[in-house]
């Protein structure tokens, strides 16, 4: 008779499924090895146009982290971009806005110990919150975005063209945005054409300007002649004076070229989609984790206001919309399927209810209690030194953020304690947990990794009693696999402790199978059996 177990026992069958700590899912490295500075390319900036009077090119760069002691050369990669308001910090009134914020930091660290490697990304900044104008503001922030979106594809191409170089597989990629990254990320998914900017649907042509006051706008707020292809692969030199730039200056420069933009997976943690139109059918699964009561990233369908004087920039769509039109568009099927089953997606689901709204496999509503002045603090994930004097945290004034004036009032460390009361390490990292729980089992399915096996994955893929057993065990050469009667294997997978996959057996449809060990190093590997009706795995030493 056949058994079935429920995903409830999967754990505690651990011993013959796989080993004690599973690659990507759990911190098998002790070290991490961060290249500092790695330029990905240079690209023309606007912060200094109102003193240098054009633009002028800014080198682009990225932090490398990767596990240290890492024998594997094939590596899924993540890019990781940080929050800011598209504003350098302090200039954008908050204490984050770098790669080296400790939130990035932890991010990359945390998924480089899994076995992943990880880039923290620097992308251009520079627009005007303070515009007097919504559609002026609205035509700084998509033009920020823009070049978001143009630096992120170069960064993807240059991880992709230096794969040999990191041990990057190059056919999984990761973004993955924090705050205004995720909104830098959300571009990267949703946008694949220049024009889808001038044929919005939520609201109509907002990314159009009307400059002659006639009541109909005429001007794209993003044209290519003066920004650059949507890529950032075309030398762009501006043909006339336009935009606030000056006739001949270069706002895009080629790097990286003819590389594949694609990516495998996108992360947006806090941010929101420039337009929901720009999800399509063949849209990257998208995991989107937002608080529902988040004071500044529209979590439903609604006006994006500047922080700090509440006034409107442009409408926007946050993880509720962006869920159910993934959903629907079914990019992220895969896991729905996998019909996941633990404490975060019942957390997830629970909260969900609480937004009001359906659970959308993908979004994860992070609520936490209010402060104690009743404030929605969001997705909290940074801390910092009050005391630090650092420039890479304290953006060079040579002031710690305890002294440094606000302009909202008081210092930028007691600002920023009104949405992050009680800042510690602990509280960001103890999020951060909660974060990771979400993603990581997701990103096994999204990426196709071997910890896959891990989760039930269709309703073929439940852990079962097939009675399979591999003689013989240890083996020299070939092993032969066998199973009751009343159960043939369809497929058969072999991996290493490290989880890679090494052999791929499809269309046995047989009760007994031989593999081969061809060239496989002496060592334990991981066998899993595909059957209709679920999967079981064992071990194999090749001595």
């Amino acid at each position: 008779m056949k058994k079935f177990y429920s995903l409830i026992l999967f754990l505690g069958l651990s011993v013959s499924l796989s080993f004690a700590q599973e690659r990507y899912l759990d911190e098998v490295f002790t070290d991490v090895n961060v290249t500092s500075n790695v330029s990905y390319g240079v690209n023309g900036t606007i912060l200094f146009i109102g003193t240098a009077g054009e633009i002028v090119p800014q080198n682009l760069e990225m932090d490398i982290y990767e596990p240290d002691g890492d024998t594997e050369v094939d590596r899924p990669v993540v890019l990781v971009f940080h929050t800011g308001n598209f504003l350098p910090n302090v200039t954008n009134g908050q204490i984050p806005g770098t790669r080296q914020d400790n939130s990035v930091v932890e991010f990359c660290t945390q998924l480089a110990r899994r076995g992943y490697v990880t880039a923290a990304v620097s992308y251009r900044l520079g627009w005007n919150p303070l515009a007097e104008t919504q559609p002026i503001r609205a035509l700084g922030l998509i033009q920020a975005a823009y070049r978001g979106v143009q630096d992120g594809r170069n960064a993807i191409r240059f991880v992709k063209a230096n794969a040999d170089t990191y041990g990057i597989d190059e056919n999984n990629v990761t973004v993955l945005g924090l705050g205004t990254g995720g909104y830098l990320t959300l571009g990267l998914v949703g946008l694949s054409d220049y024009n889808e900017i001038l044929t919005t649907t939520n609201g109509p042509g907002k990314f159009i300007l009307d400059n002659d006051g006639d009541g109909t706008p005429e001007t794209p707020m993003i044209v290519e002649a003066f920004h650059g292809d949507i890529n950032g692969e075309v030398l762009t030199v501006t043909p006339i004076a336009g935009f606030g730039l000056p006739a001949g200056d270069t706002t895009t420069y080629a790097n990286v070229v003819g590389v594949d933009n694609s990516f495998q997976l996108g992360i947006n943690v806090g941010g929101a989609l420039g337009d929901v139109s720009w999800l399509a059918d063949n849209s990257t699964p998208t995991i989107s984790i937002q608080s529902p009561f988040d004071q500044f990233a529209p979590y439903e369908d609604d006006i994006l206001k500047v922080p700090t004087t509440g006034d409107d920039i442009v409408q926007v769509q946050g993880a509720q919309v962006i869920g159910a039109t993934q959903e629907a568009r079914g990019n992220n099927q895969m896991w729905i399927d996998a019909n996941f089953n633990d404490d975060i997606t019942a957390q997830a689901i629970a909260n969900s209810a609480t937004a009001g709204h359906p659970y959308y496999e993908g979004v994860f509503p992070f609520i936490r209690p209010a402060n104690s002045a009743g404030e929605d603090e969001g997705v909290v994930v940074d801390w910092w030194d009050e005391n630090d004097l650092s420039p890479a945290n304290g953006a060079g004034m040579g002031l710690p953020w305890n002294v440094i004036p606000h302009p909202a009032g008081g210092t930028f460390h007691t600002n920023g304690l009104l949405l992050n009361e009680d800042m510690s390490a602990e509280k960001a990292r103890a999020n951060i947990a909660d974060v990771m729980a979400y993603i990581l089992p997701r990103a096994c399915v999204a990426l196709n990794l071997p910890c896959r096996a891990n989760f039930t994955t269709s309703t073929r893929e439940v852990l079962l009693e097939a009675g399979m057993t591999l003689t013989p065990n240890p083996a020299s050469q070939n092993v032969t696999v066998s199973v009751s009667n009343d159960f043939e294997i369809i497929d058969m997978e072999v991996y290493d402790m490290a989880g890679k996959l090494v052999q791929n057996h499809q269309g046995i449809n047989a009760s007994q199978y031989t593999i081969n060990r061809n060239n496989l190093a002496p060592g334990m590997y991981l066998v899993k059996a595909t059957f209709d009706g679920g999967v079981q795995t064992e071990k194999i030493l090749f001595d």
